[in-house]
């Protein structure tokens, strides 16, 4: 199973932020931001506070590929 966060990237771009933005922005770990961009998974907890921010659901920031 792969995570992907496309979605997720595209939405920062289209928002006019860089990534790390995101870490002070959404309130999340650098760690978590590491872990996202090597496609890892991560807590549903720190997606739940890049959905409150961007004021989204799960499926508009990623996509889970069963392999």
């Amino acid at each position: 199973m792969t995570v992907v966060y496309d979605k997720l990237w595209k939405l920062i771009i289209d928002n006019k932020m860089k990534k790390t933005d995101l870490i002070t922005c959404a309130n999340i770990s650098a760690n978590v931001l590491a872990r996202m961009g090597k496609e890892e998974s991560v807590s549903m907890e720190s997606i739940g506070k890049i959905c409150k921010y961007f004021n989204c659901t799960v499926d508009d920031i990623l996509e889970i590929i069963i392999e």
